[in-house]
C-alpha cells in the first residue's frame, strides 16, 4: 500500500513553530524584576539599578537591556559592566555616625567629600537608608541590600526618626504649636511632628524632634517657618536603632539576629559581627581615635540613654 501525498499547505495557512521561551521573561509571575536582583546583589539601590539598566550597563543572556521591565530567574546569565553578579549576601546593616561636612551621595557634582569615600575599606558595597544633609550629623543606617533600603524608606514602614536640634531663638509652646499640628510650606504639607522644648541655653534652645516622613530638609524648613534657625541637627535614632555612644566617623555592624528580628526576615543566614571601626581621616571626616565633636556628653548637656542598638546584651570586657 502506497502513501498518498498530501497536497501542499498554502504559506498563508501555515502556523509558525512555537518559539522556546527564554529564561528572561516579562511574565511577572516568574522570577524577579532585574532591578530587584541587582539590588539584592549589592550593585545599587533598586532605583539606581533602574537608571543603570537604562544606561545600558546590564546584560542578560548576552543581550544588553535598556528597560527594567524584565523578570529574570537563577538560570539567567546577568552581567553588570561586563562582570557577573556576586552571589548575594544575607542582608546586613551598620550604624554609622555621619560627621558634619560629608554628603550622603556616591558622587557629588560639586566635588564635596562623601560618606562613601570615607567608609572603611573592609566594608562591602553599601547604600544608605535615607540621607542627612551636609551640615547635619548623627545616625545613618547602611545596608548591603537595596531591597532593605527600599523597605525602610517606605512611609508604610512607619519608623520614626528622632533628632536633637539646636535653634537660635527663644521658642515657646505657642511657637511650636504649628509644627506639632502639621504645617504647610510653599504648598507642601508636613505631617505633625513631636517637639519637646528641652532647655534654653543663652540665645539658643535645645529641642527633641520626632518625625515619620523624612522629606528633604524637613526639620530645618519647619523651624524656619515658625521663625527659628537651626544651627545644629543631630539624628539620634532611626526606628529601633540608636546612635548610642558612637563617635563621629565610627561604624558598627548590627547583630544579624537583630536585623532578622527587626526586618521580619525568615531563614536569613547569619553573618559575622564586625567590631566597630573608625573611618580613615577624610577631607572633612574625623581623625581615628578622635573624641566626639561635642563636649559634655550629648548635645544640650544630655546623654543618650541605653546601649547602641544592635547589641542584644551588655558589652563584654
Amino acid at each position: 500500500m502506497t502513501d498518498k501525498k498530501r497536497p501542499p499547505v498554502p504559506k498563508s495557512a501555515r502556523k509558525p513553530a512555537p518559539k522556546k521561551p527564554d529564561a528572561a521573561t516579562a511574565d511577572p509571575s516568574k522570577g524577579d524584576r532585574i532591578a530587584k536582583v541587582l539590588a539584592r546583589a549589592g550593585v545599587a539601590s533598586r532605583r539606581e539599578a533602574e537608571r543603570m539598566i537604562e544606561a545600558g550597563r546590564v546584560t542578560v543572556n548576552g543581550t544588553v537591556i535598556d528597560s527594567p521591565a524584565l523578570n529574570v530567574t537563577p538560570r539567567d546569565e546577568i552581567l553588570f559592566d561586563g562582570a557577573p553578579l556576586a552571589d548575594p549576601e544575607p542582608p546586613r546593616m551598620w550604624l554609622y555616625y555621619k560627621p558634619i561636612g560629608l554628603v550622603t551621595t556616591e558622587r557629588d557634582e560639586k566635588g564635596r567629600d562623601t560618606v562613601f569615600n570615607n567608609l572603611p575599606d573592609d566594608l562591602p558595597r553599601v547604600v544608605s537608608v535615607g540621607r542627612l544633609d551636609l551640615n547635619s550629623e548623627g545616625l545613618l543606617l547602611l545596608t548591603n541590600d537595596g531591597e532593605v533600603k527600599r523597605k525602610l524608606e517606605l512611609p508604610s514602614t512607619g519608623w520614626s526618626r528622632k533628632y536633637r536640634v539646636r535653634v537660635n531663638g527663644r521658642p515657646t509652646e505657642d511657637t511650636l504649636a504649628p509644627v506639632r499640628k502639621g504645617i504647610t510650606i510653599d504648598g507642601e504639607k508636613f505631617q505633625p511632628m513631636s517637639v519637646s522644648l528641652d532647655r534654653q541655653q543663652g540665645a539658643n534652645a535645645w529641642l527633641t524632634v520626632t518625625l515619620r516622613e523624612g522629606k528633604n530638609r524637613e526639620v530645618r524648613r519647619a523651624m524656619e517657618a515658625v521663625g527659628l534657625t537651626v544651627n545644629r541637627l543631630l539624628r539620634v535614632s532611626y526606628g529601633p536603632f540608636q546612635l548610642g555612644e558612637l563617635k563621629p566617623g565610627e561604624v558598627e555592624e548590627i547583630r544579624q539576629r537583630v536585623v532578622r528580628d527587626q526586618l521580619g526576615l525568615e531563614g536569613a543566614k547569619p553573618a559575622p559581627v564586625r567590631k566597630r571601626n573608625e573611618i580613615p581621616r577624610g577631607k572633612n571626616g574625623s581623625k581615628p581615635g578622635a573624641k566626639p565633636a561635642h563636649k559634655g556628653g550629648r548635645p544640650g548637656g544630655k546623654r543618650s540613654g541605653g546601649q547602641p542598638q544592635g547589641r542584644s546584651g551588655p558589652r563584654k570586657s
